[in-house]
């Protein structure tokens, strides 16, 4: 199949840039020191080519995705870095799944629900989840008295990801790092997950970094000037052409918006609304004209879609189900 027999907005994931990056971090990070967040791509054939290369735990980030791992056989070392109220379904599962936890009602709906191991989860500068660093021995202290494992402590420094300035984003790492590993003084075990991949390189204190987007990246990581190549690019038609704009059928619904406007090639986006992209181009196109958009924003793109179709030039190699999507 060509790309122009696909129906429009159609994921296109160029295969020999994702190789590159899959390669590219394995190299940086081999084995269990990377933990994939499969929340970037939402897809188990992806995760298998990230488990091919050693790296067999795997970060999730809802239910979904931890079910649907398990089912595709990549439940070895399953971490749910994220809080939940009733894990029920997480211990029925057949896999080894660990929870965060930052809070005794979240402890004890670990227990609860049958998971047997969990990490705490130390807010370390992020106003999200976590726990603040001081509490977390006595949050350990009550796992275990649960009948928990307690395999260590993770904290995510987020706010630091698309920090521009590399100096001022190591500074940050540096001191989050620092929270981190004085509560894993108090709780103990093997692991200090952290990181992603704004920061998988500057993180030093992290046993194992939870960077997910590296595999197919984005326009918000490209300013970084990382050592991934875009992959990724959403295969959109013009629908109208106007004097001074275009629109194209690659809205709201097809494109993750938080992180700010898609890019399109020779162009000026101007915005997006619920089922177009309005953009000036630079030269004149056509109405049924291609064009290529890249997002800002990887994560809630994919969870849009319900395929990825795998390319070389024009060429359709492959077409993968975005299985992962949905809580």
């Amino acid at each position: 199949m060509r790309i122009d027999q696909l129906v429009t907005p159609a994921v296109l994931v160029d295969a020999e840039a994702l190789e590159a990056n899959l390669d590219a971090m394995s190299e940086a990070l081999p084995g269990s020191r990377l933990r994939p967040h499969v929340k970037a791509h939402k897809c188990t054939e992806l995760a298998r080519l990230q488990a091919a290369r050693g790296h067999t735990g795997f970060t999730c980030a809802t239910l979904r995705e931890v079910e649907g791992m398990a089912a595709a056989g990549l439940g070895a070392d399953l971490l749910l870095a994220n809080e939940v109220l009733d894990a029920r379904r997480l211990g029925a599962l057949d896999a080894r799944v660990t929870l965060a936890v930052d809070s005794l009602p979240t402890v004890d709906a670990a227990a609860a629900g049958g998971v047997r191991e969990v990490l705490i989860d130390v807010n370390v500068g992020l106003p999200r989840c976590g726990c603040a660093p001081e509490r977390a021995g006595e949050l350990a202290d009550h796992a275990r008295s649960r009948g928990l494992e307690v395999r260590g402590v993770m904290g995510y420094e987020g706010h630091l990801m698309l920090q521009a300035d590399r100096a001022v984003r190591e500074r940050g790492v540096s001191e989050s790092m620092q929270r981190l590993a004085a509560a894993h003084t108090d709780v103990g075990g093997p692991v200090i997950s952290a990181g992603g991949t704004g920061t998988y390189a500057l993180n030093r204190v992290a046993t194992e970094i939870q960077a997910g987007s590296y595999a197919l990246m984005d326009t918000a990581y490209a300013a970084l000037e990382l050592p991934f190549r875009p992959a990724l690019e959403i295969l959109s038609r013009v629908l109208s052409v106007s004097a001074d704009y275009a629109v194209a059928d690659c809205g709201l619904k097809a494109l993750g918006m938080d992180h700010g406007n898609p890019r399109v090639e020779g162009a000026a986006v101007w915005f997006c609304s619920d089922e177009h992209l309005t953009f000036a181009p630079e030269a004149s196109v056509a109405v049924g004209d291609w064009i290529r958009v890249q997002p800002a924003h990887i994560d809630p793109t994919l969870a849009y879609h319900e395929r990825l179709h795998l390319v070389s030039g024009d060429q359709v190699l492959e077409s993968w189900p975005i299985d992962l999507r949905g809580w």
